[in-house]
């Protein structure tokens, strides 16, 4: 992406920060995994998403005093020897022009510089990103940080950035809704392998391969998510990820699956018969699924609550589950479909943002309407990428094959 993306960002965050404070948006680290190895590195999104780089142990310093703002990238300075194990470290140059800062120092100057505002300035206020998804998840640099530099400077009013950020990321740019297109489009060609290498009696995990093949030979390196490849009774389990058990004649198999391109994701799911055609129980429940999520797309648009869509979603199944025998109230719904039908969608597969609002041009979100009849060894599941536009909404992973008549067309040849 072009740094004037990642200039404009950070300008729009400027909007949050008060007059005399310092930003410090740090890139984070790969944790440790095992002996000498650690898990591989992925940045924190928040500091991607103001600087386009992707790279461990840098920071991100945003000023704010005497009416101007001066930002500052802190980066890794190489070493000779390290650089003939691991490579060498991003340049200054090469930072400036992907971030569009101008100031790149080493992070060996970082405590001085940090130290020498504080001494040289009334700075009152510390934005820091203080993100926690939970109460027993690990602390972050951020939170790490936030420990020791209050103990030294215990004047500096710790304030959390991480929900003005997240308030800018829910809009999508015309650049990031052109990286998720691609990301779409890459998953389209490996779900297209999936549906053309079905057979009966393959392991699911033999079969997701496929999917792994073509990602790879499209350049993608890495999944929006561990990919869910769930055969007969599997796919009533909603996040089931073993992916090792037999594909068998006459059922269906469920992917829920996604590319991530530049760190941008898709996130689809396809549900589908293992030897290519559907039984006619099996077309029943599945056109009920396709119904409630149609039902969604025609009703999404600028100022629908969120909460509308999952409520669209259940009065359509609920119906369909009657008329399917397998409910007699609406009420029992919940036996069958337990899950929200939308999620954001963007650098995180669970894109960060409030759903207690209406919706807004820009905003991408899933439509991933299920049901889970597990008497019947039945889990379905169908889901889109919607952006919401100017006076409605567009589904951006509609070239993806869905239709029963689609899906059964496909797979004959």
């Amino acid at each position: 992406m072009k740094n004037i993306l990642f200039n404009i960002n950070r300008k729009n965050l400027w909007k949050s920060l008060e007059q005399n404070s310092i930003t410090l948006i740090f890139a984070g680290e790969a944790p440790y995994k095992s002996a000498d190895e650690t898990y591989a590195f992925t940045p924190n999104r928040n500091f991607y998403y103001l600087t386009g780089i992707d790279k461990d142990k840098m920071i991100l310093m945003i000023v704010q005093r005497n009416g101007k703002v001066e930002e500052t990238l802190f980066v890794e300075k190489s070493d000779p020897v390290l650089a003939r194990w691991v490579g060498e470290k991003m340049a200054k140059e090469e930072a400036k022009e992907i971030s569009g800062i101008e100031n790149i120092e080493f992070l060996d100057n970082f405590k001085d510089l940090f130290n020498g505002i504080l001494e040289k300035t009334k700075i009152e206020n510390l934005y820091l990103d203080l993100e926690r998804q939970g109460f027993d998840i690990s602390m972050s640099t951020s939170q790490i940080f936030v420990k020791v530099v209050t103990q030294r400077y215990p004047y500096l009013r710790v304030q959390n950035i991480y929900h003005e950020i997240v308030s800018l990321r829910l809009i999508k740019s015309e650049e990031e809704i052109k990286l998720i297109r691609q990301a779409i489009d890459i998953t389209d060609m490996g779900v297209r392998q999936l549906m053309k290498n079905a057979k009966v009696g393959m392991k699911e995990y033999q079969l997701e391969a496929y999917f792994d093949f073509s990602l790879k030979s499209n350049g993608v390196t890495d999944y929006a998510f561990h990919t869910i490849a769930a055969g007969g009774k599997n796919a009533t389990i909603l996040h089931y990820v073993k992916n090792d058990s037999e594909l068998q004649d006459s059922e269906l198999v469920l992917f829920d699956l996604g590319a991530q391109y530049k760190y941008y994701n898709a996130d689809i799911s396809r549900t589908f018969p293992v030897n290519g055609k559907y039984t006619e129980r099996q077309k029943e429940i599945y056109n009920v699924v396709l119904k409630a999520q149609e039902a969604v797309i025609a009703i999404a648009k600028p100022g629908i609550l969120f909460s509308v869509l999952n409520e669209t979603a259940k009065e359509v199944l609920a119906a369909g589950c009657i008329q399917l025998g397998l409910i007699k109230e609406p009420s029992e719904l919940s036996k069958y479909y337990f899950h929200g039908v939308s999620h954001y969608l963007g650098l995180d597969t669970h894109d960060v943002g409030n759903r207690d609002i209406k919706l807004k041009t820009g905003m991408i979100f899933t439509n991933e309407p299920g049901l889970y009849i597990k008497e019947e060894n039945i889990g379905i599941r169908i889901e889109d990428d919607i952006l919401i536009t100017k006076d409605g909404c567009e589904n951006l992973s509609k070239q993806i094959i869905k239709t029963v008549d689609e899906i059964e067309a496909f797979m004959a040849k």
